[in-house]
């Protein structure tokens, strides 16, 4: 397609109100600007997914409240892979049990922003892959997936049980970086709240030793 046709194609996108889809595969780079934030937001547990929920970036924080992800193969590192299972396939992005207000509601927001990622990005392979896998694999998936929902996962209540200090519930927000579709997701306890403390607490105190069979 020529720059121009491209350019009106876009348009017409936007004047519908849509995201016109990307002219290569889901991305991978961190820029600058996002890697400063994380710099930035300290002993904050924050990681950085992919449009297609690839995990990225995290820092101290994140490997310290849900287990370091570190010794999983990079191509695992996946919130829909741990989201949905297949062949029981062992979670790699939260080592401790965690627990949701809304376990459906959560569900049904990241396969409905998987489907937008297809529309954002339909001829990545990665993602075409991984959509395969999950719909043969996973039943959960593939019944959530044939509603056709495009959406956007935003915001969460989450319940760490935390090997260390106990239970920990936190608010888990996710906020989008540009055309990349990036997803920086940050996860805070309300201030001056025993939530706090322990979230201070797995900071300083670091992750805990995992292994992966």
């Amino acid at each position: 397609m020529t720059p121009h046709l491209s350019a009106e194609r876009d348009h017409l996108y936007r004047l519908a109100h849509l995201v016109p889809p990307a002219h290569g595969a889901v991305s991978d780079h961190l820029p600058p600007g996002v890697q400063r934030v994380l710099a930035r937001l300290g002993d904050v547990a924050v990681a950085v997914f992919a449009a297609d929920w690839q995990l990225i970036r995290w820092n101290q924080g994140w490997a310290a409240l849900l287990g370091d992800p570190s010794a999983s193969p990079p191509r695992l590192r996946n919130f829909a892979r741990d989201r949905f299972p297949v062949d029981e396939s062992p979670a790699r992005l939260a080592l401790w049990p965690v627990a949701e207000a809304d376990r459906d509601a959560t569900d049904a927001a990241v396969v409905s922003d998987l489907r937008r990622a297809t529309g954002r990005f339909p001829e990545d392979r990665r993602l075409a892959a991984l959509i395969r896998e999950l719909k043969a694999g996973n039943a959960r998936f593939a019944e959530l997936w044939a509603t056709g929902v495009v959406a956007a996962h935003r915001e969460d209540h989450k319940t760490i049980d935390h090997p260390s200090v106990g239970p920990v519930t936190v608010d888990c927000d996710t906020l989008t970086d540009g055309d990349g579709e990036l997803k920086i997701v940050i996860m805070t306890a309300a201030p001056g709240s025993e939530d706090e403390t322990k979230l201070r607490l797995t900071a300083i105190a670091g992750p805990p030793v995992t292994t992966y069979n």
